[in-house]
């Protein structure tokens, strides 16, 4: 445990110093690996990141999906098939052509994304319509020369995620699965990790490259940024193809398949965890997902038993572990005020402290990280207590959360409204001409004449009817979009 150990930052007045220098300060990454976007994930990053791979996967195979893992290469040729595909991701691949002193016959890829990989492999798996569905999904890292400025969690150029691919014999069964996959999303983003988010349909100009339409989750940071989540994509036949996945139906003719993919990106998510829930002691996680769940804080006073204490905190420690549940043991020689100053900045969801007058009085004295209030129980209601925890403390999160995030929609009715109205942060509605190459010239207007915004798309599960004008070129309107800065 380092003596000099100092975090002072303020959330609200400079969220972005705020979020680095905690991440610096609670040891959750190390940013100096010497390549430049590619980070070390430590502890606390990656015991929360396994965490939220499980409740993903979770979901998944509630759903019927099965997990394989696909090689982390792809052959130029292969990446090559799907046109709009490639014209996307090319400037992004990380390219590999030599092995140790031999020239490769043909370039290989690193992933930025599995579709091509999968897909060649989907087309010798399908057959008959007995082989569909076919829904598979693998967690994985993937790599993107990203050109922008990286920032850790937020835009890196390798990053952990999971993706799902799935194949069906209709168009309707697709475009089930993205509605299905934007319930998952609901269920871990919200339900389990206490983030708000809005799910639009991306206009045509911002659509994932080869797909018919996209839908993507967009989570409000405390900056008035937003940054998207996962995200899932109607690909219609545009892979099946080019591709050659095809299959016989019950009806003797051979027909290409429908595709969606869904990607929730782990490690980004971990950001808007870290950014939503964190405050000025430092980070605050779901218990599901916290690294540490409970630390056990042994108090001694002049005339106390040290040993007598230890032991029992020893002990306490090996009865919760065996339970399953990630708690440390501080029996390290600071003060208890350093110890709780330490275990704050880390996150720990409660504290418990012991001392004499506790094991005299067959009590414990607990603290919950999330909302700092000290109580003391009877050491036989430990586990009562800790079977309602974790229910509680996501209710508190989720509350705090939302009531951050309903003053994130407004409304302009023009340019220089819209102008203010993003200068508030969060989610700006208006009307626009159109989604399609019409909409991408005023959506053009609008990112230079705001110094950014974004038209982040269409609201899902709300139609809401255009009136009036476009704010840009005057033409009647024929979409209500929302407006948004982003990462």
């Amino acid at each position: 445990m380092a003596d000099d150990i100092k975090f002072n930052k303020k959330k609200e007045k400079d969220f972005s110093e705020w979020f680095f220098e905690l991440l610096k300060a609670a040891d959750v990454i190390d940013q100096r690996y010497p390549t430049k976007g590619f980070i070390i994930h430590k502890e606390i990053a990656a015991i929360a990141e396994r965490e939220m791979y499980k409740l993903f996967e979770k979901e998944l195979d509630k759903t019927k999906h099965k997990m394989m893992r696909f090689p982390a290469v792809i052959p130029e040729s292969v990446f090559a098939k799907e046109i709009e595909h490639i014209e996307g991701f090319t400037p992004e691949v990380f390219w590999i052509e030599k092995g140790g002193k031999d020239k490769l016959p043909e370039k290989i890829g690193l992933r930025p994304t599995s579709e091509t990989a999968m897909y060649t492999m989907y087309s010798k798996w399908i057959r008959s319509y007995r082989d569909l569905p076919l829904k598979v999904y693998q967690e994985a890292q993937v790599w993107r020369y990203e050109t922008k400025h990286t920032r850790p969690l937020l835009r890196d150029r390798e990053f952990y995620w999971i993706e799902a691919h799935d194949v069906f014999a209709t168009k309707k069964e697709a475009e089930e699965q993205v509605t299905e996959d934007m319930n998952t999303t609901k269920k871990v983003m919200y339900e389990k990790l206490g983030i708000p988010f809005l799910f639009f349909k991306r206009p045509e100009w911002d659509k994932f490259n080869g797909a018919e339409y996209t839908f993507g989750a967009d989570v409000l940071m405390p900056n008035g940024l937003v940054i998207q989540q996962p995200s899932t994509h109607f690909l219609g036949q545009n892979f099946s193809k080019p591709y050659d996945i095809k299959f016989l139906d019950e009806d003797e003719t051979e027909k290409y398949a429908w595709q969606t993919c869904y990607g929730p990106a782990i490690s980004r998510i971990l950001a808007s965890v870290i950014s939503i829930h964190g405050d000025d002691k430092g980070l605050i996680f779901p218990w599901e997902i916290a690294p540490y769940q409970i630390v056990i804080i042994p108090i001694y006073k002049k005339d106390s038993n040290q040993q007598t204490i230890k032991n029992y905190c020893k002990e306490l420690q090996k009865k919760l572990s065996e339970k399953g549940i990630r708690t440390e043991l501080d029996l390290s020689e600071k003060r208890p005020g350093a110890k709780y100053y330490y275990w704050e900045l880390r996150g720990a969801s409660i504290r418990i402290e012991v001392g004499a007058r506790e094991i005299q009085n067959k009590e414990l004295t607990i603290v919950r990280r999330d909302k700092g209030e000290k109580q003391t129980i009877k050491e036989e209601k430990l586990q009562e207590y800790l079977k309602q925890l974790p229910e509680k403390i996501i209710k508190n999160l989720k509350q705090k959360a939302d009531e951050q995030f309903k003053n994130a929609l407004h409304e302009a009715s023009s340019l220089e409204e819209l102008k203010k109205q993003l200068n508030k942060g969060g989610f700006v509605k208006i009307n626009l001409c159109s989604r399609d190459a019409d909409g991408e010239k005023c959506a053009e207007i609008i990112k230079s004449e705001t110094d950014g915004g974004e038209v982040r798309g269409t609201l899902h599960n709300k139609k809401e009817k255009p009136t009036g004008k476009c704010i840009i070129c005057g033409k009647k309107a024929n979409a209500v979009v929302y407006v948004a800065k982003s990462y």
